[in-house]
Order: structure tokens, then sequence, then C-alpha cells
């Protein structure tokens, strides 16, 4: 057995976070950063979007929440690994906090429809937070409860325990920066990206300005 295979069964025995390098595979933690795992439908505009923050080391495009080993894009899509397009993100919380990149997920995609981001529908696109430990699990319940406030219908997002998370492949990862002209970027990532800027535009990177 690999050695970061063992590590990550070791880490997912205990309740202990697991980063992820850009693969998606775990990797040792010198610096005191930390994961989060998030699904806000297409994982495509939730990567484009948390690239973009400040104090975000990384983020890689996946599916989390389901039984099926290291399912392919196109399994997932049939909606029967119970899989949700996800995003694990490594962030230095001595630059931005897990209840920062809450205030995003809550913000930057629609937590009061059921299996549905816009015309995307499917479980695949469900909203859920996979929380790693007991804090974020507190942290994810007491932003819903203020996140509710913004919207008139009640939020859906299911908050349950993290499981697993596996990369999909290679051709999905930062895949709106290289593809900015195709049509699914223009029309769906690119308004999300200018929202995103007008209401956090002070905790974008230099170069995402």
């Amino acid at each position: 057995m690999k050695q970061w295979t063992l590590v990550m069964l070791i880490a997912l025995l205990l309740g202990v976070p697991v980063l992820a390098d850009k693969e998606g595979k775990p990797m040792e933690d010198p610096k005191g950063l930390q994961v989060a795992t998030l699904a806000g439908g297409c994982f495509w505009c939730m990567e484009a979007l948390y690239q973009r923050l400040d104090g975000v080391v990384h983020v890689v495009s996946g599916f989390s929440g389901g039984t099926v080993p290291n399912p392919s894009y196109e399994l997932v899509c049939t909606g029967n690994t119970g899989h949700a397009e996800a995003v694990q993100i490594t962030f230095d919380p001595k630059r931005i906090s897990y209840r920062d990149l809450l205030q995003v997920f809550w913000q930057m995609h629609d937590p009061t429809t059921l299996n549905r981001q816009g015309n995307d529908a499917g479980t695949q696109y469900r909203s859920a937070i996979f929380y790693h430990d007991e804090e974020q699990h507190r942290l994810a319940e007491e932003t819903k409860k203020q996140a509710q406030a913004l919207y008139p219908n009640p939020i859906v997002t299911e908050i349950v325990p993290y499981r697993n998370f596996y990369s999909a492949e290679a051709y999905h990862q930062d895949y709106y920066n290289q593809h900015t002209s195709q049509g699914y970027c223009r029309v769906v990532i690119e308004p999300k990206i200018e929202k995103f800027r007008q209401l956090f535009h002070d905790r974008l990177k230099a170069a995402a300005r």
C-alpha cells in the first residue's frame, strides 16, 4: 500500500482533515494549512471563485459524499454514485477563515434549490457542506442560520461529516482559467465571478482584482 493511501485511511478513521494536492492526493501540512470540502453545483464555478480568494492555496475539483470509490465524471453524472460535484479547498487560516469560505459559499450559489443549480439538475449538483471536524460543523450550522435571512425560501443545504473526496479527471481542473472563451464559461461562470468581485473585492488575490 502506498504511503499516502495509508495516511488517508488512518486520517479518515480518526476524523482528521486531510490536505490534498492538486491531484486530490493527501499531503503533509508543514504550514498549518486546513481543508474545506464544499458542493454548490457545478465544480467549475466553485473552483473559479475560490481560486480568487486571498488565503486559498489551491482548489481541486472532484466528487464527495458518495459510495463508489474513484468514480469517473460520466459515472457521477448518472446520479447513481451518491457523489456531489465538490471542491476541496486548501487554505491558510492565518489569512482567511473557514467562516469566510462559508460566507462565499452561501452567497455564490442558491442553497434553496434541491438537487439543482440553474439548468444543472440531479443529486450530483446538490448543495452540501462536508465538515472535517466539529468546529467546521458548528460554523456550518451557525452560518446557515445567518444566511437564511438572504433567501425567501428555506435553505436545503446538506451538512454532513466528510467521508471521502475523489479528484475529477485532469481536464476538469482549473477549467475556467483554461477555457475562458468557452460558452459555459462566458454565460454561466463569468457572471458569477463578476458578482463575486463586487461582493468580496476586499478578499481577492492581487492578481485576480
